[in-house]
Order: C-alpha cells, then sequence, then structure tokens
C-alpha cells in the first residue's frame, strides 16, 4: 500500500508518499481500507515536532500522520467478529496512532468505531468525526438561543462553517468574520446574517454598522491575537466569550477589568472537558447524527493522498475553506 511517512521533522515537504507493507490487525483490532483521512490544524504542529503548549509528546519517526479516517472495514484481528468485514466505518485514531490515517490502509481497535450513517460519504463522516465533534462540544458550551447575536471568527473555515449553521438552526444571528471576498461569500452561504472581511481594517465598524441598535451577544473565537481581541471588543453589557483556539498564534489577552467593565463571562470551549469519560465518543455520534439529518453538514476540501505535502502548506497559509481531507 501507500502511505504519507515523515522521516524528519520540519515543513510541509517532509512529507513523503512512499511505498510501505500494509499493517495486520492485531487482537480487538480491524484493519480499515481508507476512503478519507481528515488533516487536522494539529497534524502540522506534529509535522514541525514543537507541540509545546498541547498535552500531546512530539511524534516519534519515522512516523505516518493522521488521526482521522473514514473506510471500509477489510480484515479483522484474533477475538473481533468476522462480520466487520465490509462494514463502512469512521474512527478517530487517537493522538498516537499506530498506524496513522495519511494511508490506504489502517488499523484501529473496535471500541472507536462508528457506522457511517446512510447517506454520508466518507469524507463527510470524517469530517464529522473530527471538526464536527469538537464543534459540538463548543456548542454545548455556549447554549445558543434565538436571542443571540453570535459573531464567529474564522468563519469560512471547517469550524466556523458549522458554528455558523448552528446559529441559523437556533434562530440567532449570525455574524461572519473572515478573509477575503471569497471566504465572506462562503460565510454568508453557511448562514452569517453579516459577513465582514478581517482584512479590512474598519471591519469592526462594518460590524456595528450592519447591526445597528443590537449588540453581539456572544463570540465564538479560534483565532486570538488582534482579530480576536477586535472581536471581544464587540461584545456588549452581559455578553459571553468562549474561546477554543488561537490559530493567530496567542490567545485573546484578557484582564478581570476587561470582564468587569461589561459584566462578560468567558469560557474555554474544549480541552480538559472533552477527555471526560464517555464524553469524546458521545460528542463523535452526535456530530455523525447532525451531520446524517443535514442540520450540521461539513464543508469539505479534498486533496489526493499523495499531495499531502500541498494539503498542509494550503491549511497552514490559510488557502482552504472547509475541513481539509485526504482521498487515496
Amino acid at each position: 500500500m501507500h502511505a504519507i511517512r515523515q522521516h524528519e521533522y520540519g515543513a510541509a515537504e517532509t512529507l513523503l508518499y512512499e511505498e510501505v507493507p500494509d499493517p495486520e490487525p492485531g487482537e480487538g483490532e480491524v484493519r480499515i481500507a481508507v476512503e478519507a483521512a481528515g488533516v487536522h490544524l494539529l497534524d502540522t504542529t506534529f509535522r514541525k515536532g514543537t507541540t509545546s503548549g498541547t498535552p500531546y509528546p512530539p511524534p516519534s519517526l519515522p512516523t505516518t500522520p493522521g488521526r482521522e479516517v473514514a473506510g471500509t472495514v477489510d480484515a479483522v484481528g484474533a477475538g473481533v467478529d468476522e462480520d466487520l468485514v465490509g462494514r463502512r466505518v469512521v474512527t478517530h485514531l487517537g493522538a498516537s496512532p499506530r498506524v496513522g490515517g495519511y494511508s490506504e490502509k489502517t488499523v484501529v481497535v473496535t471500541e472507536s468505531l462508528h457506522d457511517i450513517p446512510d447517506g454520508l460519504d466518507a469524507a463527510t463522516a470524517v469530517a464529522a468525526i473530527g471538526t464536527g465533534r469538537t464543534t459540538v462540544a463548543i456548542l454545548d458550551v455556549a447554549g445558543i438561543t434565538a436571542d443571540d447575536v453570535v459573531l464567529v471568527t474564522s468563519a469560512a473555515g471547517g469550524m466556523g462553517s458549522l458554528l455558523l449553521q448552528a446559529t441559523r438552526n437556533a434562530g440567532a444571528v449570525g455574524v461572519g468574520v473572515a478573509g477575503g471576498p471569497d471566504k465572506v461569500a462562503r460565510a454568508q452561504k453557511s448562514g452569517a446574517a453579516v459577513a465582514v472581511d478581517y482584512l479590512q481594517p474598519d471591519w469592526p465598524d462594518q460590524v456595528k454598522a450592519a447591526l445597528g441598535d443590537r449588540s453581539v451577544t456572544l463570540v465564538l473565537d479560534g483565532v486570538g491575537g488582534e482579530a480576536g481581541r477586535a472581536a471581544f471588543e464587540l461584545l456588549g453589557v452581559g455578553g459571553r466569550l468562549v474561546m477554543f483556539g488561537y490559530s493567530a498564534g496567542e490567545p485573546i489577552q484578557l484582564t478581570t477589568e476587561d470582564l468587569m467593565a461589561r459584566s462578560l463571562t468567558v469560557t474555554w470551549g474544549i480541552g480538559a472537558r472533552l477527555f471526560r469519560p464517555g464524553a469524546l465518543r458521545a460528542y463523535e455520534s452526535k456530530a455523525l447524527a447532525e451531520a446524517a439529518a443535514g442540520r450540521l453538514v461539513p464543508v469539505v476540501d479534498t486533496f489526493p493522498l499523495a499531495e499531502a505535502a500541498r494539503a498542509h502548506a494550503a491549511l497552514e497559509s490559510r488557502q482552504t475553506t472547509g475541513k481539509v481531507v485526504l482521498v487515496p
């Protein structure tokens, strides 16, 4: 089979498309013929070997990256029901998979498997099991109601598009902040009633003008830095901020005085709470069900498996919209 292999930490070019032996499932494992493999921004951090600030150590080299896959079970290990062969499944491999997802075949323990719901394609299932589960966890904290005005940063990304869909589903007003006209249009398509280009320095003023006498009541931020701080400044009295990342390099810088001035509430939407017993699997199941029902439909950007390096480079340079997925 073919897989992406990495023999040294570094730039995207360290991801090499190589021929390797097929993995064999061990006791309690199945082998999946991969139809789609998810690419996460965290994968780019693992690739560089700079995982400080995360709960994960750098991967041992050589390695095959990738933590999310969907496909068909084609072999089972000892003690596993043979009836699983031919089953369409999706799974999250965890932070340190034995055989990573950037491959034509991978092995995984049976306990992590989810059946792919009828009518859901492999790429969408992968997006649901990864980006979708995190989105559902954030929404669990955010508690969006029809009275809210919700501002989403990085609104054209995989998570941002889902958060805007959820905002629309709740009957709330969505404000999407994205970079460039194409991404602004994508945010509008995902349900943003107001969409602005953060590359324009007056974008906060554009939001205020569009909302009129209404204020932002909830900010969902995965960007941090200056853009995140500007979004935070748009919160009205009693507003809420849910942070879940900082792609700009640092989280929003806040003080207790910032919160006291407008009686604001700030929450970290992911982190340790995701790792409570049973929490991740419950979020995965809910995300798959929401995708199958058409309520939270991930936006997907696909790349050939052989072009994993190009996919990483595009993700890091913010040229992608939606969840990045590799297809063997």
